[in-house]
């Protein structure tokens, strides 16, 4: 049963660069700031107080499930 809020394919990109950024983050203040803002209110990413983008662990589960298509084990 599917019970996450949907995420716009934009905001899928945005997860999916903070992933392939790693720990270096994505800087506040480029195009996907929005939705950037967006994951961070849903706990799927956090601004850190150098003021760079990281992907939460729920972020991390996240994008596993929807877009790399990983099964929760159970």
């Amino acid at each position: 049963m599917w019970n996450e809020p949907y995420l716009e394919t934009c905001c899928r990109a945005a997860l999916h660069r903070l992933v392939l950024v790693g720990k270096g983050g994505r800087p506040d203040g480029l195009k996907d700031g929005p939705c950037l803002e967006r994951l961070q209110g849903m706990g799927l990413a956090r601004l850190r107080t150098d003021g760079r983008y990281e992907l939460t662990a729920a972020g991390q589960e996240r994008h596993a499930g929807e877009i790399l298509k990983v099964r929760k084990a159970g």
